[in-house]
């Protein structure tokens, strides 16, 4: 791509109001010489079911959208999923228009690997409670199961979501098993995992009791908005180490930027700029 070249992106999702990813994606365009633009796009607020308003976007001027809460499942229906292990997770989260159709990608996988790798190195995630069997949950329980978990405990409001998705790890090779508590998912486990929804801003609280933490190593929240959530306090207060959302939202970021620009950013320079919020120059 030319300096000269106009990059149209989006994020659809439900809560958004609070994201980063605009943020993210036009300064990490300005440092390529890119000028980005990046909408943010909440289906009820413009009058359309996601259907509409995804296939409204590949028939538009976007050359791609992130997708997020609660649609990441639905999307993995709507488009062209090359890699087979994003085919198994059954969620995206990246979504590219090529002349061909929509191209589906998941960099919460892919980037929940890279952030582990950054924080933790050659560490195996050990026996892990994923609390969430959404899109996001399955994407970080194959990314664990690539970082070689040794086993995989779900636990859902839904008890047939974690079901299924317990069989699907299984089938690849990871022993996996969904549970109805998450006090007790986690009771001797390694490392715990909160891919819900709550602590997200507009959905205050925590799936797990403090009580139950403590006995971990290790813990992980997909929050990111606000990065201080009571999962995560509670999560330091019990002595685990804890990974926030944030260096997911970061990586996934990353990734999603190269998959739309197919450029890479100063990672270094990235940080510092969002950490200093800056938006506007770089």
């Amino acid at each position: 791509m030319s300096a000269a070249t106009r990059v149209r992106l989006g994020l659809i999702g439900d809560n958004i109001a609070a994201s980063r990813s605009p943020e993210l994606h036009r300064i990490a365009g300005r440092l390529c010489g890119l000028e980005v633009s990046y909408e943010l796009l909440i289906p009820r607020e413009m009058g359309m079911d996601f259907e509409t308003l995804f296939r409204s976007c590949a028939g538009g001027s976007f050359r791609g959208v992130n997708v997020t809460y609660p649609y990441k499942e639905a999307a993995a229906g709507l488009v062209d999923i090359r890699d087979p292990l994003v085919r198994r997770v059954g969620a995206v989260n990246t979504v590219v228009f090529e002349n061909a159709g929509p191209a589906g990608h998941n960099t919460d996988y892919s980037g929940f690997i890279a952030a582990w790798r950054a924080r933790f190195g050659d560490t195996k995630p050990g026996t892990v409670a994923i609390i969430g069997a959404g899109g996001v949950g399955r994407a970080i329980a194959f990314a664990l199961a690539t970082l070689g978990a040794a086993e995989l405990r779900l636990v859902d409001l839904d008890d047939a979501k974690a079901g299924r998705l317990a069989a699907q790890l299984r089938g690849a090779g990871t022993e996996a098993a969904a549970l109805a508590d998450a006090a007790a998912a986690a009771r001797d486990a390694d490392g715990v995992v909160n891919a819900t929804q709550l602590g997200m801003t507009g959905h205050p609280g925590t799936p797990i009791d403090r009580a139950a933490l403590g006995r971990q190593r290790w813990a992980f929240d997909a929050v990111y908005t606000p990065v201080d959530t009571r999962f995560g306090a509670d999560a330091k207060a019990a002595g685990l180490d804890l990974m926030s959302g944030y260096e997911l939202y970061f990586h996934q970021g990353v990734q999603a930027f190269r998959i739309f620009t197919g450029m890479a950013p100063d990672l270094d320079r990235l940080r510092r700029l969002l950490h200093a919020g800056e938006s506007e120059s770089a």
